[in-house]
């Protein structure tokens, strides 16, 4: 029964994880958007601070959507192997986001083809910054559900 109480923690610590890393990629993909329109933080209007409260998790439900089976099979592999290192989260979030540009890429008609180089940067950015943030919010804990416990006290000793 424990395991099994294991097993429903770590799915939801994965979930909650996933939705930190469509945020945190949303956020950046707003940001990098404003800054490219020649708005810094020192002077945007009240109006473009507050309209990212409605747009950042606006954006993170496409990022959520179309990122979903890549990063459904990263978690798997990463949660298998146990990985637990930022650099691994990076990539993947990179990798991530690439197979979401491919995807998107051999769909001729879709209204999301990305084909200029500064957009397909900022999402390939935007995957890493979500893969970092799934490492601070569940990646640090990867494979922490398939390690057993080792016995903390000695036993007996046989003689």
């Amino acid at each position: 029964m424990t395991r099994l109480v294991a097993y429903i923690v770590r799915f939801a610590v994965i979930l909650f994880g996933y939705a930190v890393a469509a945020l945190a990629a949303s956020a950046f993909l707003n940001v990098l958007f404003l800054a490219s329109l020649g708005y810094a933080p020192a002077q945007a209007h009240p109006a473009a601070t507050a309209s990212l409260y409605f747009s950042i998790p606006f954006v993170a439900l496409f990022v959520a959507y179309f990122g979903f089976m890549p990063a459904a099979v990263v978690i798997l592999i990463a949660e298998i192997l146990g990985r637990r290192d930022w650099l691994f989260y990076a990539l993947a979030g990179a990798l991530v986001a690439g197979v979401f540009l491919g995807l998107v890429d051999n769909v001729r008609e879709s209204a999301f083809a990305v084909t200029e180089t500064s957009a397909i940067m900022a999402v390939i950015g935007g995957g890493m910054v979500g893969g970092i943030f799934y490492w601070l919010s569940a990646g640090r804990w990867a494979g922490s559900w398939w390690v057993e416990k080792a016995p903390t006290s000695p036993g007996q000793s046989g003689s």
